[in-house]
């Protein structure tokens, strides 16, 4: 895990908070959040909802293309295509959501994420466009 700058991310945002996810990386055009699993995120079949599944692969991609290391200089992006890969079924307690920035420029760019729990099981890919927010 890396230290992230102080001040870089800011409390989370509501979403955020009520899901109960978290940053615990975030460098030069990679990210990564976690996510206690929890009764709540499950589907009618017991299993993570993949709504889930794709609401952190969007989190992580998008916060990948915007990292700046400086918390006075702060990028924003917003989604313009998402698309998710569903490969298998998490099988531990918590899930792991990796954003990496594969290219574009200086407004839109391109991402992918993987999805795993603890133990390593892959459950879904994703790919997406994003376009950086003017402030």
């Amino acid at each position: 895990m890396q230290d992230i700058p102080e001040g870089l991310v800011e409390s989370p945002y509501p979403l955020q908070e009520h899901i109960g996810f978290y940053i615990t990386d975030w460098r030069e055009n990679y990210a990564r959040f976690e996510l206690p699993l929890e009764a709540f995120l499950m589907n009618r079949y017991g299993i993570l909802h993949g709504g889930i599944h794709s609401m952190m692969c969007d989190t992580a991609m998008g916060f990948a293309g915007c990292y700046t290391g400086d918390p006075e200089n702060r990028k924003l992006a917003m989604t313009l295509n998402l698309s998710t890969n569903f490969l298998g079924q998490v099988t531990g307690k918590l899930l792991i959501a990796e954003g990496f920035r594969t290219g574009g420029g200086a407004k839109t760019f391109f991402a992918e994420a993987k999805i795993s729990d603890e133990l390593g099981t892959l459950a879904a890919t994703g790919t997406g466009v994003f376009r950086v927010r003017s402030t």
